[in-house]
C-alpha cells in the first residue's frame, strides 16, 4: 500500500503564498499520477492540480489561472504545490492523491486558511 502525508498548511493573509508538500511512503514504485485536491465544508472536493508519473503538470482547476505550480521529485517521493496570491475563498483542506495501480490513495489533508 501507499501512504501519503501532507504538510505545509497554515494561516496566511490574502495575497500571500504557501507551499504544500506531500510525502509518499510504502509501495511508492506503484504510484502513477498524483494530484492535489481541496474541499471546503458543504462543497464537493475539487481538483487543484495533477501531475504525471514523469513530472509533467497535466491539469489545473479553472480557478488557478497561473498562480499555482505543481512539481514532483520521484527520488524523494514528494509532490509539492506552490500557491501564490491566495484568496480568502481558497480556505480549504488540501489533500494529496496518488494513483497506485488500481488503488486511489489519499492523505489526511492539511488545512489552509486565508484571512483578509
Amino acid at each position: 500500500q501507499v501512504q501519503l502525508a501532507e504538510s505545509g498548511g497554515g494561516l496566511v493573509q490574502a495575497g500571500e503564498s504557501l507551499k504544500l508538500s506531500c510525502l509518499a511512503s510504502g509501495k511508492t514504485w506503484t504510484i502513477g499520477g498524483m494530484a492535489w485536491y481541496r474541499q471546503t465544508p458543504g462543497k464537493e472536493r475539487e481538483l487543484v492540480a495533477r501531475i504525471t508519473r514523469g513530472g509533467v503538470p497535466r491539469e489545473f482547476g479553472d480557478f488557478v489561472k497561473g498562480r499555482f505550480t505543481i512539481r514532483r521529485d520521484n527520488t524523494k517521493n514528494t509532490v509539492d504545490l506552490q500557491m501564490n496570491n491566495l484568496t480568502r475563498e481558497e480556505t480549504a483542506v488540501y489533500s494529496c492523491n496518488a494513483q497506485a495501480q488500481e488503488l486511489d490513495c489519499w492523505g489526511q489533508g492539511t488545512q489552509v486558511t486565508v484571512s483578509t
